[in-house]
């Protein structure tokens, strides 16, 4: 049984490779999607390993733009197009890492198949303030001077017509997800086959984290649904962006059931990664010995 990790990265190609070489147990394929602003070369490191695959469709990412979407989009294809056959489709950042070894992961994964492993709020009733996001019109893919401005105009004067599609809609503060692909090639399909509903997600703000739960809970998928997508996240600072993770945390990261955490920089703290990947080696060496 093999597993996809699609990697969405900008940031460090030496924090991706070490991800990589932790969960490279011959079972994980790994797809990347370097931001086109970033040259390819600064990844080379990773260009010789034959289970890398780096998407060739780059996209120029702004945080809460519709590219972020676009980009996971073009990766689920690629993966699919492949003609492997994997049980889940993982997506992952390059701020992302492992707290669990490989093996566990696997073995999760492999005791799961046919599930769905995405995190979900009913923007009624669960996250009224989300509505904004598709009741307003939004530029942020556009780069203009005075933009804001413009933006903040037009939703002053013109009232925003409803979804092109009668969808119920979830979301959540997470974007990242473990998915089988026929489910996450599903929600690809039900997007490309509504031009509308394209037009209408360009002018929402931070539609990757809706448009996957909004399709997936409005289709026979739900059922099959578990709401949460092990995934580590810290939000106790505030603010629209998750703390940076240190070995300050690692008792919570310790005690957690989740399989990956973010966000970690080799930059403002190694140390963790290499505690983390010390307690998972001591777990599998317990279990070997």
């Amino acid at each position: 049984m093999r597993f996809a990790l699609l990697i969405i990265t900008y940031t460090s190609a030496r924090q991706t490779k070490r991800m990589i070489d932790k969960l490279d147990n011959g079972n994980f394929d790994f797809y990347i999607h370097l931001d086109k602003k970033v040259d390819i070369d600064t990844h080379k490191i990773l260009f010789d390993k034959a289970n890398v695959f780096f998407m060739k469709n780059r996209l120029d990412i702004k945080w809460g733009g519709s590219n972020t979407m676009k980009a996971a989009f073009n990766g689920i294809r690629e993966i699919v197009a492949s003609g492997k056959e994997y049980a889940f489709i993982n997506l992952l950042s390059g701020q992302d890492y492992p707290i669990k070894s490989a093996s566990f992961i696997q073995d999760f994964l492999s005791a799961n198949v046919g599930k769905q492993f995405i995190k979900y709020w009913s923007f009624k009733g669960e996250w009224e303030e989300a509505f904004e996001r598709i009741n307003k019109y939004h530029l942020t893919d556009f780069s203009f001077k005075g933009k804001y401005t413009v933006q903040k105009l037009i939703n002053r004067l013109v009232k925003r017509p409803g979804p092109p599609v009668d969808l119920k809609f979830y979301g959540t503060n997470s974007t990242f997800w473990s998915l089988s692909p026929d489910c996450a090639m599903y929600v690809v399909d039900y997007v490309d086959k509504n031009r509308k509903l394209q037009k209408f997600f360009k002018y929402s703000w931070g539609n990757d984290e809706f448009i996957m739960q909004t399709i997936i809970m409005n289709s026979h998928y739900k059922d099959a649904a578990v709401n949460n997508n092990y995934r580590y996240v810290d939000w106790s600072e505030g603010g629209a962006r998750p703390k940076f993770l240190t070995v300050a945390d690692y008792d919570k990261l310790a005690a957690s059931n989740c399989l990956f955490a973010r966000k970690f920089s080799v930059d403002v703290d190694e140390q963790i990664l290499d505690m983390i990947d010390e307690a998972n080696k001591k777990q599998l060496d317990g279990l070997h010995y």
